[in-house]
């Protein structure tokens, strides 16, 4: 089968690979039909070198048919359309009894020290080959895969992969109050499905970004925004009573822009060999932290900074001081996929699409495509904010 795989940074390729095969009695082989290019990718792209090997293949938000299913397989056959969340999660360990999926204790990498395995995202989370594929083995499949109607465009359900879960978490992490405000750091895809979703829920969006395409697709879902090049700080005060807002959301990450030792220590790193770079980024790694510290501004006394942005630094300095002046609490983590699904899907399945899953995506293209839209959204060229690839075109 054709899948897109990891040859070095900055370089994907679509190769032909095996095709994926039942290993276990709870595996199902699905038949992707439609695979994003998450931000997450991007720092695969960028930085993860170190914990990937050359021909890993790539991708963690897919769907498709269910094409087989192992033996012990019970709720599902071939021809079900399914939606397979990122993480990887049997259900029914402590963790996932406490619906803690993303800390799943059946599939935690411990060689590594992290959570649960995660499709097409490197050693640290169980090395299984991802998504962006003709063909996906899903592990798990007693409890991963998400059924969803067979009628309407593979956009309305794809997002309940990864967007949709980790934006719905982002926002119920924030604990904004009643009508309270919200700012949002970053209005990639998750960026703008948390405002979307902030403002469905009654409370006061406040995007936050540095490109103007994205900046106009949440003005045009009605969203209030700041352009991230003047005086963020003094801005959202100026809207929130010069307090600042109740809750930020942080959507940005490891690499936001304004870190200049972060971004220097970043590529450093990215180009030293294997064995000297992956010790130094589990032990001493820094992440570009403008975004986390302008979240910490931002926030009201007392309020809550959630952050879905993914971080991996171990060294990474803290304003500790105004974090404790302030009375910040601080939440974050991967998103526990199926804990979210009940409220989500009444929302994707509604025919008013009041989140706009079907105004998220920019870009689409054959799966063959692939090293050309990695280039145009890691550059955020041509308007792109959500790529999807298909393996069928």
């Amino acid at each position: 089968m054709k899948a897109v795989t990891w040859q070095g940074r900055r370089d994907v390729r679509v190769e032909e690979v095996a095709d994926p095969a039942i290993k276990e009695p709870n595996d199902v082989v699905v038949k992707v039909t439609s695979t994003a290019i998450c931000g997450s990718d991007l720092h695969l792209y960028e930085l993860f070198g170190p914990f990937l090997d050359h021909g890993d293949v790539l991708g963690h938000e897919a769907m498709g048919i269910v094409e087989e299913v192992g033996a012990g397989i019970a709720h599902l056959r071939p021809g079900d359309r399914v939606v397979i969340p990122f993480t990887i999660s049997c259900g029914a360990c402590f963790m996932c009894d406490r619906a803690l999926y993303a800390q799943c204790e059946t599939t935690q990498v411990r060689e590594y020290g992290c959570g649960a395995a995660l499709f097409g995202y490197t050693k640290l989370y169980g090395q299984v080959p991802g998504g962006q594929a003709e063909y996906l083995r899903v592990p798990q499949a007693q409890f991963g895969p998400i059924k969803v109607p067979h009628e309407g465009p593979d956009e309305r359900f794809l997002f309940l992969s990864d967007v949709l879960p980790t934006a719905w978490q982002a926002v119920e992490w924030a604990e904004v109050p009643d009508g309270g405000s919200v700012a949002i750091l970053g209005l990639g895809p998750i960026g703008q499905m948390c405002a979307r979703i902030a403002k469905h829920r009654g409370f006061r969006p406040i995007g936050i970004d540095l490109v103007e395409d994205r900046l106009e697709m949440a003005r045009r879902r009605g969203i209030e925004v700041v352009d991230a090049a003047g005086n963020v700080v003094e801005a959202v005060r100026e809207l929130t009573d010069g307090r600042g807002a109740d809750s930020v959301i942080d959507a940005v990450g490891m690499e936001a822009h304004g870190s200049p030792f972060g971004a220097i220590a970043q590529t450093l790193t990215s180009y030293m060999p294997d064995r000297i770079a992956g010790p130094l980024m589990t032990h001493a790694g820094v992440d570009r932290l403008a975004a986390l510290h302008q979240a910490v501004e931002l926030v009201q006394r007392g309020g809550t900074v959630s952050v879905s942005g993914v971080y991996g630094g171990m060294a990474d300095p803290m304003p500790m001081l105004r974090m404790f002046d302030k009375g910040v609490t601080l939440r974050m983590g991967q998103a526990h996929v199926k804990r979210w699904i009940p409220e989500l899907m009444p929302l994707v399945t509604d025919p008013s699409d009041p989140l706009g899953v079907l105004d998220l995506s920019t870009h689409r293209f054959p799966l063959s495509q692939a090293t050309l839209a990695y280039d145009i959204f890691q550059k955020k060229d041509d308007g792109c904010v959500k790529v999807v690839l298909d393996p069928s075109a």
